[in-house]
């Protein structure tokens, strides 16, 4: 039987460049697997090469019916809103979230559980605040709003803070997700540049194929695949414990102290300042992040997007669960087997690694494929959406803004799928540079995200609800709330560097409450001093 998608050269040998890439890991792999038992067996390669052939294919067929670069950028404009919702998951969260919860439940103890509080908080601030505002102006690039109300140098800052965010949060995620592959594979850390090659490589090639639609799709697929993998491990613990002793009854002794509320800013985590900046993150991001707003704007109307992210938030709080119960799974495992844990191992400092530990040792063969093509699929996920929405930013804020317009779409087409593939390139190299940031996943992402999330928003916040504020407002408020974010962010760092080796330093949870505070606190000071502008910004442009 001839496979359609096979039958293109194009898609030939991109496959087979893929599999070439791939040798040198899985033949380590299998170098491993045969001299300790351990590790990805034949099968599971065999699973994992399917998985990514397959990607491939489906990324060619959506591109093949692509004529213009609207379409690869926005879908056709009436997706459905179910799938629209679980790519935003899918997207924003991923492979992060899949190592991050079950290593924050089971090392530091379950006060994550308690950011589900927030999401129905975060729901009516979007849907009836934020989507009415952007539905009403459908732009390939969320960006172009600030040009309108505030003048092209905000949209030019918009578009960079938007770029820089990506590249850190798709470089970050790589890196965590190949070091934990590298774990589950049972190779050395030395093959982790190889795995970012491949995964990397993999998502640029079907998002430079197929666009949106391919992307969303996709993300849809690896969701799924992520949630079954979850459910497996959870199935296989309560199978090999008999039942489901593993839920914790008491509180741990290697857990962290967690309050409902506290005035000591050092404190890491607490239940208030938990629901506060997981509320702020799923605002902000709803409202300045590119990979939010151009999946709303892919939808028809503002009934379906309200649907989306209604979706968006459900799929969280069903992932965040399941994946909290398998953080108690793990921990309740390797407690009853503490014999299969290295003598040197410990709850607390190598929480991150028991997940992809598990999957590596101790499932059966063929089920470890299905785990790992999950977390191949959740960084694909995220890289793939990452990718074609800052190929869509760079098209829209920069090339065309400043003159650069193909002149057939054919010729548009062309230029987006080179920007796809010389972006996810960046990634790749970028990924190299993120291991040196400190502290277990849960705080490194905190960091990196809100650090730009926050003033990005803020300068949403000012074109929608001031559009009339002085462009120079809107920028030195953008200084004093970035500058905050960074002091707050890397305090640790920064006093460790000023001899205070001691501090602990300010909790990354107050990243974005403070840096929004003293952003628009400084914006409206300002505003009321230098009063409004007069003149029509759109001439500036």
């Amino acid at each position: 039987m001839k496979i359609a998608w096979w039958s293109s050269p194009k898609v030939r040998w991109i496959t087979i460049l893929t599999v070439l890439m791939a040798s040198p890991l899985m033949a380590y792999a299998q170098e491993t697997t045969e001299a300790t038992a351990k590790g990805l067996a034949p099968l599971d390669w065999f699973i994992i090469a399917i998985y990514a052939i397959s990607t491939i294919g489906l990324g060619w067929y959506y591109g093949k019916k692509q004529t213009t670069t609207k379409e690869y950028f926005a879908g056709t404009g009436d997706m459905p809103w179910f799938l629209i919702g679980v790519s935003l998951f899918a997207t924003l969260l991923s492979t992060i979230t899949y190592l991050s919860i079950p290593g924050e439940m089971l090392g530091k103890g379950p006060i994550y559980l308690s950011s589900l509080l927030a999401l129905p908080l975060v729901y009516p601030v979007v849907a009836y605040w934020l989507l009415p505002l952007y539905m009403k102006n459908k732009v390939t690039s969320a960006y172009e709003l600030l040009e309108i109300r505030l003048g092209l140098s905000v949209r030019l800052l918009g578009a960079v803070m938007f770029l820089l965010l990506r590249l850190v949060w798709m470089s970050l995620l790589v890196y965590l997700a190949a070091k934990a592959m590298s774990v589950m594979m049972g190779v050395d850390e030395k093959y982790i540049p190889v795995i970012v090659l491949v995964t990397g490589s993999v998502s640029v090639i079907y998002t430079s194929l197929g666009g949106l639609r391919a992307v969303v799709l996709t993300d849809f697929i690896q969701s799924v695949l992520l949630f079954g993998g979850a459910l497996l491990v959870i199935a296989m613990i309560t199978f090999d414990l008999g039942g489901f002793s593993w839920f914790p009854t008491q509180f741990q002794d290697h857990w962290d102290t967690q309050p409902i509320v506290t005035f000591d800013p050092t404190v890491r985590m607490s239940i208030f300042g938990t629901v506060l900046s997981v509320f702020c993150w799923y605002v902000f991001t709803s409202g300045g992040d590119q990979v939010s707003v151009q999946r709303f704007m892919s939808t028809r109307d503002i009934k379906a997007a309200r649907r989306a992210l209604m979706t968006q938030l459900i799929v969280v709080a069903f992932i965040t669960i399941t994946l909290g119960l398998v953080g108690f799974a793990l921990m309740g495992y390797f407690q009853a087997h503490p014999e299969l844990l290295p003598t040197d191992f410990s709850f607390d400092s190598n929480a991150d690694d028991v997940y992809p530990r598990y999957i590596a040792f101790h499932l059966p063969m063929g089920i470890s494929g299905i785990v790992v093509a999950a977390m191949f699929a959740a960084a694909m996920s995220s890289i793939d959406s990452g990718v074609n929405s800052i190929t869509a930013v760079v098209m829209s804020d920069f090339l065309e803004r400043f003159g650069y317009h193909p002149k057939t779409e054919k010729g548009s087409m062309f230029a987006a799928r080179c920007l796809a593939l010389a972006i996810g390139a960046i990634i790749v190299i970028g990924s190299s540079f993120v291991g040196a940031i400190e502290g277990n996943i849960t705080v490194v992402t905190g960091k990196t995200a809100n650090l730009l999330v926050t003033p990005i928003f803020c300068l949403f916040f000012f074109a929608l609800f001031r559009p009339k504020a002085k462009t120079i407002t809107v920028w030195i408020a953008w200084v004093f709330g970035f500058t905050t974010a960074i002091l707050v962010g890397f305090s640790p760092e920064i006093l460790h560097a000023m001899g205070h080796d001691d501090a602990t330093g300010i909790s990354f949870q107050w990243i974005a409450p403070a840096s929004f505070i003293v952003n628009i606190g400084i914006g409206l000071l300002i505003h009321n001093i230098l009063g409004e502008k007069t003149e029509d910004v759109v001439s500036e442009a």
